[in-house]
């Protein structure tokens, strides 16, 4: 696509990304840069001419918050700088866990981020896989919702696995487990689960037959890795023949790495929303940078961006 009115920049976290998403446009990544002062504080300036231009800032807000305050500044910049439009590619929404008042006297983190990226000046987010899809209601403006399935179910489908059967972690997810178990044809096993606290599992069942299957489990997250490596446990005590794991985010904080590599799990494959810092050699990571692409594509030549979807 050639680039005549529309510049991708990116923040300091997701340049990887930026980077490959600009490989599939066949367009240079703009140039922005971030002045850090010796108190933490930071600048955000364009160093190129951005006016009356579609201005694509790809920046995921995962830990730690630098990255929504280096997004914030951004767009601030970006409207400022007299940009045609400005639109936020944020590949994994942090704070998304966030989204009702679970018990009192708590906020709704996930709703306030909409809000101060409304505030800022923000007229499109482009997002995948939220933790829950009416969080899209939060916002007050177009809300492109992708889904990782576009890039993990050819995945699954190249496994060639007998006896597949999809699970889910805990109930939660089953929505997201149900529509992949449709698509592939094949039977949907739920573990529930309890909590003590967060990050902190008390106890959990599996509810269905894994006997001799092949189990995936299919979750939107994976944060301590506490959920994915006791339901892989009590799958393969459960009699099933293997058990892998696909997540659209790939967290991976505190003891997450050590959990996945002493766990029954074959595999984890994620997108490449956040980067993987670990050394973990059961995680994968498929990218999603041709996915984005053409959706930006597409929001600029005012395209569907439904016929991307497989599910």
């Amino acid at each position: 696509m050639e680039n005549k009115q529309f510049l991708v920049f990116s923040g300091t976290k997701t340049r990887y990304l930026a980077e490959k998403i600009c490989a599939a446009l066949g367009c240079p990544l703009g140039n922005l840069l971030i002045t850090h002062f010796a108190d933490g504080e930071f600048s955000v300036s364009y160093e190129e001419s951005i006016r009356g231009k579609d201005v694509y800032l790809v920046q995921s807000t995962f830990p730690n918050s630098d990255n929504l305050m280096e997004l914030l500044l951004m767009i601030d910049a970006a409207k400022r700088a007299s940009a045609k439009s400005i639109n936020a590619v944020i590949p994994y929404f942090g704070w998304a866990r966030q989204d009702r008042k679970d018990k009192p006297r708590v906020s709704i983190g996930a709703k306030l981020v909409a809000d101060m990226l409304s505030v800022a000046g923000v007229q499109r987010v482009i997002t995948m896989d939220l933790h829950a899809d009416q969080e899209q209601g939060f916002f007050d403006i177009p809300v492109d919702h992708l889904y990782a399935s576009s890039v993990m179910l050819p995945y699954v489908q190249s496994l060639n696995l007998e006896n597949l059967v999809i699970a889910t972690p805990d109930v939660g997810g089953s929505k997201r487990a149900n529509t992949y178990s449709k698509f592939l044809q094949c039977p949907l096993v739920l573990c529930n689960k309890t909590r003590k606290k967060p990050n902190e599992v008390a106890t959990m069942q599996v509810i269905g037959d894994v006997t001799d299957a092949n189990v995936i489990l299919v979750d939107d997250m994976v944060d301590t890795a506490g959920s994915i490596t006791k339901a892989a446990e009590l799958i393969m005590e459960s009699g099933a023949r293997s058990v892998r794991a696909i997540a659209s985010h790939c967290i991976m904080s505190g003891p997450a790495n050590e959990r996945i590599t002493n766990s029954p799990l074959e595999e984890v494959v994620f997108t490449d929303s956040i980067p993987f810092r670990g050394t973990c050699s059961k995680v994968k990571q498929i990218s999603i940078a041709e996915l984005i692409a053409s959706t930006i594509s597409r929001v600029q030549n005012n395209e569907s961006i439904s016929d991307q979807y497989l599910i």
